[in-house]
């Protein structure tokens, strides 16, 4: 009745290890699909080819296409939501508010915001991936909020400044629209100053 030998365990480790890696590259790849080829154009097969593995490999991790987009959105929105913490490991100190503000709007601005909202095109015509979505961009919401007040010192305690807060990331969130068009990298700019004074009255 012998236990698992050292080598089955030898064996398992790299094995989850592996496990791990091709999950990775297949949430990666479906999310450059998605911001590439919008929904129609971002089927398991190309995902699983982009990411280097087998289709059937790529069903082992994702049983269905909802799966893999909603779980790619998810994990790349952890990402940023953790490299954007990085940026500012000990919150914001008042004059650091106009990096946070362009921090966050940059979040809005790259292939995640371009594949989520293929996805959220996508849940609009889909029932069964709307629920999902839904639920999803609610979560990613709530985390950026959260993240927000961190950074900017925000008192939500104090009227109007949740809204404030929530108003920032709306506007975020129409710049990354804008920016889906064409390079609005100069009027982005102006707009993030302006909303960094408008802070630092709304704050204080």
């Amino acid at each position: 009745m012998g236990g698992v030998s050292a080598a089955d365990r030898a064996e398992r480790v790299p094995k989850q290890d592996r496990s791990r890696a091709t999950r990775q590259r297949l949430l990666e790849a479906a999310v450059a699909c998605l911001a590439e080829h919008g929904w129609a154009g971002s089927t398991v097969s190309v995902v699983a080819e982009r990411a280097g593995v087998s289709r059937g490999a790529a069903q082992h991790h994702f049983p269905t296409r909802e799966d893999l987009f909603t779980a790619a959105v998810e994990y790349v929105a952890e990402e940023r939501s953790t490299a954007l913490r990085a940026l500012f490991p000990e919150g914001a100190a008042a004059g650091d508010r106009r990096a946070v503000v362009a921090a966050l709007v940059d979040l809005y601005t790259g292939p995640l915001f371009r594949a989520a909202l293929h996805l959220w095109v996508a849940a609009s015509n889909e029932e069964q991936l709307r629920p999902r979505v839904t639920e999803l961009e609610s979560r990613v919401g709530r985390e950026s909020h959260r993240i927000a007040v961190e950074l900017l010192g925000a008192d939500e305690s104090r009227p109007g400044v949740r809204e404030t807060v929530q108003g920032l990331l709306d506007m975020a969130r129409g710049l990354g629209l804008a920016n889906l068009l064409s390079d609005d990298t100069a009027r982005r700019e102006r707009v993030v100053a302006q909303w960094a004074a408008l802070l630092e009255q709304a704050l204080r």
